[in-house]
């Protein structure tokens, strides 16, 4: 289980954020759940602590939004971390 503070979905932006940054196990940990095949219903209970059988719609928007930006990091954001890197 997680223990760290997330929001129901991550913020939407077109380049990084201090809330990608801190999320990134978070977001490599739902990619290699996702390539898996793993149960998203597991892996919302595993990684951010919640029970889908008691809140199933907020349990989905947690895991599908974040996975949605973990996503994203891969094609886009992944960039502003090496630029952060190189300086």
């Amino acid at each position: 289980m997680t223990s760290i503070a997330f929001d129901d979905q991550p913020p939407h932006s077109a380049s990084l954020t201090d809330y990608d940054r801190q999320h990134l196990t978070l977001y490599i940990r739902l990619l290699d759940a996702a390539e898996e095949g793993a149960e998203w219903t597991e892996v919302v209970s595993v990684l951010f602590g919640l029970d889908p059988d008691r809140d199933r719609e907020r349990a989905q928007r947690v895991h599908d939004s974040h996975l949605a930006r973990a996503r994203w990091m891969t094609e886009h954001g992944y960039c502003d971390l090496l630029q952060a890197g190189m300086n």
